[in-house]
């Protein structure tokens, strides 16, 4: 049973309980155990994977959060630094599936954020535990 640990950039609530609701779904169908917690922003995501990974008490990384197309550049500093801090790691041997959704607008968020659609925070944690597995297939 491995130890997943879900970090959430809660800034839209009703879009985060939906991504969450997919995200721990998944991983305990997996029969596996989870924690969430939860930091201001989609920036704060990658730093936040980082400390945890420092303490080695989970496996696995979920990221979640809802970044969503605003009048200024702002978008695109947050949906690409966030992503390339969490490539970072993952290349760093992290485990992490990225649920961070970056939208246009609000409904399409809340397609990809509802387990009944398109289920992004469940396709997150699957690709963490994908991705765990593969580690512990090359490190045996």
């Amino acid at each position: 049973m491995a130890r997943i640990l879900i970090v959430e950039a809660r800034f839209y609530d009703h879009l985060n309980d939906l991504l969450l609701a997919g995200a721990r779904a998944a991983i305990e169908r997996g029969g596996h155990q989870h924690e969430t917690i939860t930091v201001p922003g989609a920036l704060e995501v990658p730093g936040a994977i980082a400390l945890a990974a420092e303490g080695g008490d989970y496996d696995a990384f979920v990221a979640l959060g809802v970044v969503i197309r605003g009048e200024t550049y702002h978008f695109e500093v947050v949906a690409g630094e966030s992503a390339r801090g969490i490539m970072a790691l993952t290349m760093d041997g992290l485990c992490i599936g990225n649920g961070i959704l970056t939208t246009e607008n609000e409904a399409q968020a809340l397609t990809r954020a509802r387990p009944t659609e398109l289920d992004k925070g469940g396709g997150a944690a699957e690709a963490a535990l994908a991705m765990l597995a593969l580690r512990e297939r090359f490190a045996g």
